[in-house]
């Protein structure tokens, strides 16, 4: 542990929240570019560069995670955690060089905390994004989009207020879905457009001071080249060190993603109802028991894990909005929780994402028959009797709905024919736009 980290463990928080993995990467990609674009503007010799690249490019892959152990909760710039690289990275580079690397003369050269870890997590989060959250996006887009194609006449009833309403079909549900997620990528892509611009080469406050004028474009190029993350520049050091609006903006597009995800499977989980005593209108294939207890209880196990995943993103985009907030004049003091958050909540959220395109949308099966029936039984079907026969009689038969007889049976019970009764309740018609009642003929 070097000394820096040694004191810095004693006033920090001890909370066990670590930084992920991915923040680690970021960070030893960074050192290994701003070492790279040192050494090739020969303001640091060839060996002791090699060598922190070497020992950055370790970093990154995760080689020395047990000594990165500074906590997220921390100095508000984070140079916690970057001092904590900066040791390790000298460290390992004096052993392989067999010079003396230092930590701050050589590791941070060209370099601060406030222009490291602004970039740091902002290619973290882009990182997460792109590797993780619009594959999984993508993903699930493909997964609704053939259950929307496969179920497209399977009808159901329609519910508002969870009450009956009037027919639709489970494609047309799942289609519901596909569109809102296609619109959730879309927000995620545009929001990732403004975390692509780092500020690396701004040291201190935002004027590169201590840094050579070409320092910023070359080390920005070479991180980019060999991340394959496509950031560049920001087009303000001094906006990119002193605000993180642009990832508030990235994690409220990704809380969208959460929210959809939430509404969709708690959707699929009230049609999963039941067996016996619910709605019961679609099984989902299960591999674990659902109750310690209750022999042959299977419950919707996926769906609450992602429902549960979801709140919790939501809760990452609050906490990244407050942490935006921290911070005066040139610098934001929240950057360790920031990128915590936005990071995290990409990651779970795509997680959430592939287990339930995978294992519930992939494996979803209507139950057709009940849903036709229950479709048949809905009270909204009145709504399209009324014109033909009159409010009164239209109140009749949801009368006798009540009582438990059939709608079938309440039709002809009012004087309609088995032609117009078969006309009325051809539920493929109804979940298309037209007026059924013109076909039958309306109540003068």
């Amino acid at each position: 542990m070097g000394k820096y980290v040694e004191r810095a463990v004693r006033v920090f928080l001890n909370t066990g929240t670590r930084f992920p993995e991915r923040i680690v990467w970021a960070i030893g990609m960074v050192k290994y570019s701003a070492a790279k674009a040192n050494m090739e503007l020969g303001l640091l010799d060839e060996k002791r560069a090699s060598a922190i690249m070497q020992a950055a490019l370790e970093v990154a892959e995760g080689k020395h995670s047990d000594k990165i152990v500074v906590d997220v909760f921390q100095t508000g710039s984070g140079t916690g955690l970057n001092m904590n690289v900066n040791e390790v990275i000298a460290e390992r580079a004096s052993e392989i060089a067999g010079v003396d690397v230092h930590p701050n003369d050589h590791v941070n050269m060209s370099q601060s905390s406030n222009d490291v870890i602004p970039t740091a997590i902002r290619l973290a989060a882009a990182s997460a994004v792109l590797s993780e959250l619009v594959p999984s996006l993508e993903t699930i887009i493909n997964s609704l989009g053939s259950a929307e194609a496969k179920y497209a006449r399977v009808v159901k009833p329609g519910r508002t207020h969870l009450r009956d309403a009037l027919p639709v079909t489970f494609g047309q549900e799942m289609g519901a879905f596909k569109d809102a997620f296609s619109k959730d990528l879309a927000m995620v892509r545009e929001a990732l457009e403004a975390v692509l611009e780092v500020p690396l080469g701004g040291t201190a406050v935002g004027t590169g001071i201590n840094a050579h004028p070409e320092y910023p474009r070359r080390a920005v190029s070479i991180l980019a080249e060999k991340t394959g993350i496509p950031v560049k520049p920001a087009a303000s050091r001094f906006r990119a060190m002193r605000l993180v609006t642009d990832l508030a903006m990235l994690t409220a597009a990704v809380r969208s993603v959460a929210i959809d995800l939430w509404r969709l499977s708690q959707d699929l989980r009230l049609m999963y109802s039941g067996p016996f005593t619910g709605i019961a209108e679609v099984e989902i294939p299960q591999e674990v028991p659902g109750s310690s207890m209750m022999p042959g209880k299977v419950n919707p196990v996926t769906l609450e894990a992602a429902m549960q995943a979801a709140s919790y993103a939501i809760a990452l985009d609050s906490s990244l909005v407050q942490a935006s907030l921290l911070g005066e004049f040139e610098l934001s003091m929240g950057l360790p929780l920031a990128g915590y958050a936005a990071v995290r909540q990409a990651e779970i959220v795509a997680e959430a994402l592939r287990k339930t395109a995978g294992l519930v949308i992939g494996r979803v099966e209507p139950r057709v028959e009940r849903m036709r029936e229950l479709a048949e039984r809905s009270q909204a079907l009145i709504t399209l009797v009324a014109p033909i026969i009159g409010y009164e009689k239209a109140a009749e038969v949801s009368r006798m709905l009540y009582e438990g007889r059939s709608i079938r049976e309440a039709l002809k019970a009012v004087g309609l024919g088995d032609e117009a009764i078969e006309k009325l309740l051809d539920l493929e018609k109804l979940v298309k736009p037209g007026i059924p009642s013109l076909e039958v003929g309306r109540k003068d």
